[in-house]
């Protein structure tokens, strides 16, 4: 497919990018702390932390990494915690070792970090307190072999840090009891690394940087072989299609997301370290009126999120009130932004949410939507510079124009293959394009529009019904707060459409819904099945997770 939407993206953006202006992400870190030294690097709880610091703290962790584990370059290191500055540290420590960095998501099950930390390999994992409970449940079953143990409070002021400490072990019971006897602790791994010599391993831009594991949603869990190439190619990607939205030494980019999934690693983490810019790392980010405290004390220019996350925040009324007069640039990602999300947040802030896509194979941007674009499309925009896009059958042959297909990727942000797996990567790396499993259209101006994903479509009567378009219906009822669709057994049609309905407004009845759908959507994609939930099931990054839904129904039905 040529690329026709490089007319539609502003002059600024180039048609293609350099993935080698660095020669490793080592050589990218390194540069940045120079440049931007006593500029603030990342902020959490109201600490501080310097590009110098940063790079001083990351350094000793390397030299401790190589001398006193004496692991070697290549050997994988988990890192297991939310936003804490302990994390930056932690990566840019194991990076800098020329090591692998695999992340954890900590909310995982024992089950599900058992099979990561076999799957991996990992010698050794860096973990928060309140999920070594967990770890100590499996690590006798995997080959790690050195357990790093921090508290959330540890690289905060002495008395804050002992203050925080306290009260998340005793007063909140956050921490469970657990037993990890030869467990070493972050702070006394960082003061021995001090007096070690640091030895700059030669890294090549194609060696593995990452290996970044998918939600696990569709199955095992598998894990995307990042390169260094990979991560600095979508990092150049990323910050050609933002343009001139932002500015070196100026930014300061508000990090709910977690620094462990790929959207904020590479969005947030990486990019703002080359810019020079300050993240403010959110640990929990579902705690939205402490989050909006945090706001309240900070002058961003950034935020980056998913739909829920935005939502979340325009249903808080102390939102409402922040000063936005800083702000240049809202990212949405991760899921679809709904229309009648955007649209509020454009209201609020006077700031148009750029909604992008991407894929953890991807590192993980793929398209964006360009900057000078002042309205909701209900697109994912444009695929980024030196990235080429074409849509399949189910055959594998290009559709018409005009026609939906599997979009296929191919770019230097696209992944190595996943580890250990090649007959999974064989399934969606064919002929160098990355094949998605994502349904969609694309228009004569090059903006893609997502159908829907393969697994979550319904089919009713032999008519594909695709949930997003509903929940986008739903999203724009007044007194709806969240909703999914989702298809359901049916003897007669093969599937039905069932809502699961949050209420931001309890008098919302399932009348109410149904009459407002008829209104929206044609007879066989009206819902059937109405159902209130106080919450729905979602993803460690606030992606509802249609699947858990979908099961629990079939459980239903199945025992009635």
């Amino acid at each position: 497919m040529n690329k026709i939407w490089l007319k539609r993206y502003p002059a600024d953006v180039p048609a293609e990018i350099s993935a080698d202006r660095y020669t490793s992400l080592i050589d990218l870190f390194e540069q940045a702390v120079k440049r931007y030294a006593d500029q603030p690097a990342f902020i959490n709880m109201g600490q501080v932390m310097t590009f110098r610091k940063l790079e001083e703290r990351s350094r000793a962790f390397a030299a401790w990494l190589q001398e006193g584990l004496g692991l070697k370059q290549g050997d994988r290191v988990a890192l297991m915690m939310p936003n804490l500055l302990q994390y930056p540290i932690a990566l840019f420590g194991i990076l800098r070792a020329g090591m692998v960095v695999v992340n954890v998501n900590p909310l995982y099950t024992p089950r599900e970090l058992e099979h990561q930390l076999n799957d991996s390999g990992a010698s050794a994992i860096v973990i928060v307190s309140n999920f070594a409970h967990t770890l100590e449940k499996v690590v006798e079953k995997t080959q790690v072999k050195h357990v790093i143990l921090t508290r959330l409070g540890d690289q905060l002021s002495p008395a804050k840090g002992t203050l925080v400490n306290f009260v998340v072990k005793y007063i909140k019971r956050l921490v469970p009891k657990y037993h990890l006897p030869d467990a070493i602790s972050f702070r006394s791994a960082l003061h021995k690394g001090y007096r070690m010599q640091y030895v700059r391993p030669a890294v090549a831009s194609d060696d593995l940087a990452f290996l970044q594991y998918t939600g696990g949603t569709t199955g095992v869990a598998k894990g995307a072989m990042l390169t260094h190439r990979n991560m600095q190619a979508n990092l150049e990607q990323t910050r050609a299609t933002y343009g001139s939205l932002l500015k070196d030494g100026k930014e300061t980019v508000v990090t709910a997301l977690p620094l462990y999934h790929i959207f904020a690693l590479t969005v947030n983490c990486l990019l703002f370290i080359e810019l020079g810019g300050a993240n403010l790392l959110i640990t929990n980010p579902r705690d939205i009126p402490g989050l909006v405290r945090e706001l309240a004390k900070t002058r961003f220019t950034a935020i980056t999120g998913v739909n829920t996350l935005f939502n979340a925040l325009l249903n808080d009324s102390d939102f409402q009130k922040l000063d936005f007069s800083s702000l240049s640039l809202s990212a949405g990602g991760g899921m679809s932004v709904q229309k009648a999300v955007a649209e509020r947040w454009e209201k609020l802030t006077g700031h148009y949410l750029l909604e992008g896509y991407g894929l953890t194979e991807c590192a993980p941007l793929v398209s964006v939507n360009p900057y000078d674009i002042r309205y909701h499309s209900g697109s994912i925009g444009l695929p980024v510079p030196s990235t080429d896009i074409r849509l399949v059958d189910e055959q594998g042959n290009e559709v018409a124009a005009g026609e939906a297909g599997e979009l296929c990727i191919k770019g230097p942000q696209v992944m190595r293959g996943y580890w250990q797996k090649p007959e999974a990567t064989d399934e969606v790396l064919k002929n160098g394009w990355l094949h998605s499993g994502d349904i969609v259209t694309v228009d004569d101006e090059g903006f893609i529009r997502i159908v829907d994903r393969k697994k979550d479509m319904i089919l009713v009567s032999g008519f594909n019904v695709y949930p997003n378009e509903i929940e986008d219906v739903l999203m724009l009822h007044p007194k709806v707060r969240e909703a999914a669709a989702i298809g359901v057994p049916n003897v007669a049609a093969g599937e039905t459409v069932k809502i699961c309905v949050v209420k931001k407004d309890p008098t919302l009845t399932q009348e109410e819904l149904i009459i407002h759908c008829k209104k929206h959507l044609t007879g066989y994609k009206v819902p059937k099945i109405v159902e209130f939930r106080t919450d729905l099931p979602k993803s460690n990054v606030g992606k509802i997770l249609r699947r858990e839904l979908r099961d629990e129904a079939i459980r239903i039905a199945k025992a009635s």
